[in-house]
């Protein structure tokens, strides 16, 4: 056990006899009134660190006046707490690092961090790590909280956590102590009532005036709705009271929320409930502030779990539907299906991490030279953390209302699916059948959540945090929880129709497509197919304008790209299960295949022609769905709305189902704003960039969802090389092309760029080069240039032989039209940058003159190769980055 160190004080010698002496270490939190009640006690502390040669570190914060003087010659540190939790709790750990052991320490009123973080259990995680920290140092720290403000989220972990606990009541003039609390010491007056007295403290042995003090300032009892509400709940009943209040004037509720109005009270309290429960992104709240309301946001707080924000995931579902519902109320309040979400508020991740002790490894994942030290045992203490045994009752809140309906837990962080930034695919989402015993459900329930939460560690998600240049933004894990959409078929669940839209299309395979009408990708079930780009197996693509316009050639492609898998909650097992689509069908006695599958007429002449009676004659390919209802018109109408609500293209992800009573409804499960992928943090092209430096630009036929990023590796076939040789030569060619496709292929975030003449996967080589697609699926872009070197210039493909695999690959598609103004083909540069073909593939060398692979880390004099996609201005653009040679 420590001693009490006689070189260390209060800076008040009777208090220091009344706490029996300080011991290294030693946090005091002052219980007071008023902020100007700590101050009396702040400056003899101050006054005695400087006395005896102690280093003090002021942390300044607060908006009350400054508590340490200039003459006490401290090093003060200022804050702003609206830089976010992380932020400030790392700038406060960097300077007790930095200040080593021992150290006098001062910090503002700690209530006003529960204001700018809205939520008293930040204030209470904030104390958990900053005090066990000072201990650890040896330190000696003051901290004020005012009395009665605040929750046990916050009270409850600072009286545990800290070493000495005061109360300080100031009474006639007088101030008077109370300890609560003082560890490894006693005395038989150490509880007791003290009179601050001159020099001196003494107890208050006189019953009549001990209750005198102790009254003199109001102290609801346990019970009490104020003592219980703290700063999250009181801002939430404020509100609700503002709201009775507006309906009792006879204001309509609907008037008091979207919309901002020139300073009306209400938009006060609507911008103070969207900063605390919503998003603090500028971007979001500006759109949340036109279509969200005070009696929406309350309707939030009465489905979350725990406190904090609900993250982007949540917020763009919620907005889509407010922005539906604005632009025409009776006619998306009948097409949409409801929604009964929950939301797992972001503190609740915060306060998970710190209960689990997980938290400092969190804080080396900011660090670009060790983010991933550590996050493998961090992610298996999250796999088996626990949780406190108050969210665990809200947790079972949430189950109880579900009853056994199936349900999906999804990732809803901070950053995701805001402007900028998608995380698309990096955090985990899980399906849960829900299925079992309550306490089986609630298993797989914490499972879930813990499962996600560790996804937020996963190497996946710091990757591309680090990537883009993002490791240090406040990046907070809320979670979605959402009944499964979908109907009961047999013991299977799912969906008849899931999928996701895109209001702009960047896939046009024909001139007749109109990209500003949109596209969708459909599957058959539970949208993971949709969504998850699967290798086995294919989505139906439709562009909204023309549906019916295939860039399959006949029925033998649109057999072989049909979807032939389905996944769905399977009840009986209890889990998610992908299945063939003839088992789907077969255990689904209510599926009406009529409406999504076209009998596929070849398949049944072969099958009777033969004797086979069991005969599956369907294909997936909604085109009953598409021309016998306003499905199509209605997806046309709904993402031009959102993408008109946002002032920004967006994409959705989205299901479908058709009630008993006739008709179909869309459920918005997901928006956000169409991505520009990037793979880190990069400028725009500069705007002086030199032409030597412009390797490729091409206008008009951009095929592929936009992007930015580097390139790794640039393989080019030579135009005037390649028509010289050989048919046969031309077939080994292709076969060399898929070998340096696939060279590093598992290396994560390598993009390869492919030029050519011709059409890639032409059958014809005199028109292009024949690969497969499996030569080239490791690709990132795919260029086709539009001359053969010998004065031809076939027709391109625009991607359309290729255009299932392109888009379930995620590959950019460009055609450069080398005759045609604003497409640009840098030969001089292709034909003297080092040609690494021998280097990657030593058998390789017959090929050098034909084949040139140039590798992006060694470009003469430095910098890299960089790609600029735009589909929405159709221009692409691949330019040698010389900025990035300093770097190097």
């Amino acid at each position: 056990m420590a001693q009490v160190d006689s070189h260390l004080s209060t800076g008040l010698p009777g208090l220091d006899r009344v706490l029996k002496g300080l011991i290294p270490g030693d946090n005091i939190v002052w219980q007071v009134e008023a902020d100007e009640d700590y101050r009396p006690f702040v400056e003899p502390y101050c006054r005695w660190a400087r006395e005896s040669g102690q280093r003090l570190i002021y942390f300044r914060f607060a908006r009350h006046a400054p508590l340490v003087c200039p003459e006490a010659d401290a090093t003060v540190c200022t804050l702003d707490p609206q830089d976010g939790f992380e932020a400030f709790i790392t700038n406060i750990h960097r300077r007790i690092e930095e200040t080593g052991r021992g150290g006098y320490y001062v910090f503002d009123g700690l209530s006003d961090l529960a204001a700018d973080w809205y939520s008293d259990q930040m204030l209470g995680n904030f104390f958990r790590l900053t005090c066990p920290y000072l201990f650890d140092m040896e330190a000696i720290a003051f901290f004020a909280i005012l009395r009665n403000r605040h929750s046990v989220r916050a009270t409850r972990p600072i009286g545990n956590t800290t070493q000495i606990l005061l109360d300080v009541y100031h009474h006639r003039d007088r101030y008077y102590v109370h300890p609560l609390k003082v560890q490894h010491r006693y005395s038989p007056t150490m509880y007791m009532l003290h009179a601050w007295e001159g020099d001196d403290f003494q107890p208050v042995t006189e019953s009549a005036k001990t209750s005198e003090v102790l009254t003199s300032t109001a102290r609801p009892g346990p019970d009490a709705p104020r003592w219980q509400l703290g700063v999250w709940n009181r801002a939430f009943l404020e509100a609700s009271q503002h709201l009775e209040a507006l309906e009792m004037l006879d204001r309509p509720a609907a008037e008091a929320p979207a919309g901002p109005s020139a300073g009306h009270p209400a938009d006060e309290v609507l911008r103070h409930l969207l900063r605390m429960a919503v998003s603090r992104d500028e971007r979001i709240l500006e759109l949340c502030e036109q279509y969200i309301g005070i009696e929406d946001v309350l309707a939030i707080r009465n489905r979350m779990v725990g406190t904090g924000l609900i993250g982007g995931k949540s917020v763009g579902m919620l907005l889509a539907r407010a922005v539906l519902r604005r632009a025409d109320p009776d006619r998306w309040n009948v097409r949409l299906e409801p929604h009964d979400s929950f939301y797992i508020g972001s503190d609740v991740f915060y306060t998970f991490l710190v209960e689990n002790g997980i938290w400092w490894v969190r804080e080396r994942q900011k660090n670009p030279e060790t983010f991933l030290d550590g996050a493998e045992r961090a992610r298996h203490r999250m796999l088996t953390g626990s949780f406190s045994d108050e969210i665990a009752r809200e947790f079972q809140h949430v189950l109880d209302y579900f009853g056994q309906s199936p349900i999906i837990v999804r990732s809803s962080s901070l950053l995701e699916d805001n402007f900028g930034n998608s995380f698309a695919g990096k955090y985990e989402s899980v399906f849960l059948a829900n299925q079992g015993s309550p306490e089986r459900r609630m298993e797989d329930f914490l499972a879930a959540v813990r499962t996600i939460y560790a996804s937020a560690m996963s190497e996946r998600a710091l990757q591309y945090r680090a990537r883009r240049g993002i490791l240090d933004r406040d990046e907070q894990m809320a979670l979605l929880v959402q009944r499964v959409s979908g109907a009961l078929q047999g013991d299977l669940f799912y969906p008849p129709i899931a999928g996701v839209g895109f209001s702009f299309n960047p896939y046009r395979w024909s001139e007749t497509i109109d990209p500003e009408a949109g596209m969708i990708r459909l599957v058959l079930g539970l949208g993971t197919r949709a969504v998850d780009r699967a290798d086995d197996d294919y989505t139906r693509v439709a562009a909204l304008n023309a549906p019916d316009r295939r860039p399959e050639a006949d029925l033998a492609e649109v057999r072989q790209y049909a979807q032939r898998k389905v996944d769905a909650l399977d009840l009986a097992a209890n889990h998610l299960a992908t299945l063939p689509l003839r088992e789907v069908a077969r255990r689904s006695p209510d599926l009406d295949l009529s409406r999504f599958a076209s009998r596929d007429a070849e398949t049944e002449r072969r099958a009777k022609a033969s004797g086979v009676t069991d005969a599956f004659p369907y294909i997936l390919t909604f085109d009953p769905l598409f021309s016998d209802t306003t499905f199509v018109a209605d997806m046309r109408d709904l993402l031009a709305t959102l993408q008109k609500g946002y002032d920004w293209p967006v994409d959705v992800e989205f299901t479908v189902n058709f009630p008993s009573d006739g008709g179909h409804k869309i459920n918005v499960v997901q928006c956000r704003p169409l991505q520009v992928q990037q793979s880190e943090a990069l400028a725009e092209p500069p705007a002086d960039l030199d032409e030597a430096d412009r390797v490729l630009e091409a206008r008009g036929a951009v095929i592929g969802q936009s992007r930015v990023g580097r390139i790794d590796r640039l393989i080019y076939v030579v135009p005037e090389e390649y028509v010289r040789l050989p048919i046969g030569k031309r077939y080994g060619l292709a076969r060399l092309i898929g070998r340096l496709a696939h060279l590093d292929a598992g290396e994560a975030a390598r993009a390869v760029m492919l030029i050519g003449p011709g059409r890639w996967g032409t059958t014809t080589p005199s028109l292009g080069v024949p690969v497969s697609f499996a030569d080239i699926n490791a690709v990132s872009v795919l260029c086709e240039v539009v001359a053969m070197g010998d004065g031809t210039a076939p027709d391109v493909s625009l991607g359309t032989h290729f255009l299932n695999e392109l888009i379930e690959m995620d590959i950019l598609y460009t055609a450069l039209f080398p005759y045609q103004g604003g497409n640009r083909l840098n030969v001089s540069f292709l034909q003297t940058a080092p040609n690494s073909l021998e280097a990657l593939c030593p058998d390789a060398a017959e090929w050098a003159d034909a084949v040139r692979v140039i590798e992006s880390d060694r470009l003469p004099d430095g910098g890299r190769l960089v790609l600029h996609a735009d589909a929405l201005k159709q221009e692409v653009l691949c330019y040698r980055d010389r900025a990035d040679a300093a770097e190097q």
